[in-house]
């Protein structure tokens, strides 16, 4: 299980890596900055090639993650060094420094846009080959002593809008209310072509998949009539493609609000070996399902990668955003107290993640039960 865990792992994780990398390699490269090395993996080198560019393409050692190296990028906050400024003129003019803070903006951002851009073609090529499930907004029933209940939904009522939010499938319902258990909205129905407005409290449930994976959602307690798939027509298949990645987009906002604010547990929080974990499980319910956490992995891997943590892609448009308005850039020892103090951010994240992902596979229970 391990092994195949780890394959799996290798298989979604390689390919998105490499699309992020390569977002930003390719803006660079239209920007005329040389690339010195395009790596899949940190650490020892296992294999590699030099292109006729002068570019080392290599798969290295430790597999979490890769990097583009390009000419100058010489220290996390690209400060200029006496070895840049060593530099003949024509080769320093391909380096990252020596271009504008909007060039080296869109190299940065390109990496993040190039996951998104991922998971939009992979939901619209979904949209295009199997369409769309579709199921009207209307409650066909009510769980008694439930959240809606409690509301005074009724059967036939019309769910129009939640918390503002225009709901156009009864799947919008539950994509809404998943992340958020126990908590109060306002619900705008249409009942007898009236409109109203309910205020409700989500109820909260622990909900175990297949696997064994639990997590705590948020349930209203109405069911649907049966829906329907639809096939999508060309013309709308951006918009609702564009729908799916936002919905994503704002799932992961909320999760991380949640957590941070202390209504959702840490615990809950997944880091490589998770993520490893689920890549396993989910290959063993066929590509389609594979394809669908790639495109979700993506998204959470371009949002988390925007934003403003030093270290991260977010972190360096923030300085370029501040060098624009200042029209200097940020100070360099600002830039490397900032970027040591994300980088130890970054880490501590990665061990409370990794301590979670362990708790989930149950090994600190096995080792309590061989000291017990």
């Amino acid at each position: 299980m391990l092994i195949w865990s780890a394959a799996c792992f290798l298989l979604v994780i390689g390919p998105l890596v490499f699309i992020h990398e390569m977002g930003h390699y390719l803006v660079g490269r239209w920007c005329g900055v040389k690339a010195e090395t395009f790596s899949i993996g940190f650490g020892r080198e296992l294999i590699g090639w030099t292109d006729r560019l002068g570019t080392r393409w290599k798969v290295s050692l430790l597999p979490l993650g890769g990097y583009v190296k390009f000419a100058g990028d010489m220290g996390p906050a690209s400060a200029p060094s006496p070895e840049w400024l060593a530099l003949p003129a024509a080769e320093r003019a391909r380096t990252f420094q020596a271009k504008r803070v909007w060039q080296r903006f869109l190299i940065v951002l390109a990496g993040p846009a190039t996951n998104f851009l991922f998971a939009y073609l992979v939901l619209a090529g979904i949209l295009l080959a199997f369409g769309e499930p579709v199921t009207p907004p209307v409650i066909a029933t009510v769980v008694p002593h439930s959240a809606a209940a409690a509301a005074g939904l009724k059967p036939g009522d019309r769910i129009v809008a939640i918390d503002g939010m225009a709901i156009r499938r009864f799947e919008d319902i539950a994509t809404y209310t998943l992340v958020r258990p126990d908590t109060p909205m306002a619900i705008r129905i249409e009942r007898d072509h009236r409109l109203l407005k309910v205020a409700a409290r989500t109820g909260a449930m622990e909900r175990h998949d297949e696997f064994g994976n639990s997590a705590r959602t948020g349930v209203l307690g109405i069911g649907a009539a049966a829906g329907t798939v639809r096939p999508v027509p060309v013309a709308e298949v951006p918009g609702r493609a564009s729908a799916y990645v936002g919905d994503a987009v704002r799932t992961t906002i909320v999760t991380l609000r949640q957590i941070v604010t202390g209504t959702r547990s840490v615990k809950e929080m997944s880091g490589p070996v998770g993520v490893a974990r689920i890549a396993g499980e989910q290959a063993t319910l066929g590509w389609f399902a594979l394809i669908l956490l790639m495109a979700g992995i993506s998204i959470n891997l371009g949002f988390i990668n925007l934003l403003p943590v030093p270290m991260l892609d977010g972190g360096h448009l923030f300085f370029y955003l501040v060098e624009a308005v200042r029209r200097k850039p940020v100070e360099p020892a600002v830039q490397e107290w900032a970027f040591r103090s994300g980088l130890a951010l970054l880490l501590g994240l990665m061990l409370l993640v990794t301590v979670n992902d362990l708790g989930s596979a149950g090994l600190w229970q096995r080792l309590a039960g061989l000291i017990s």
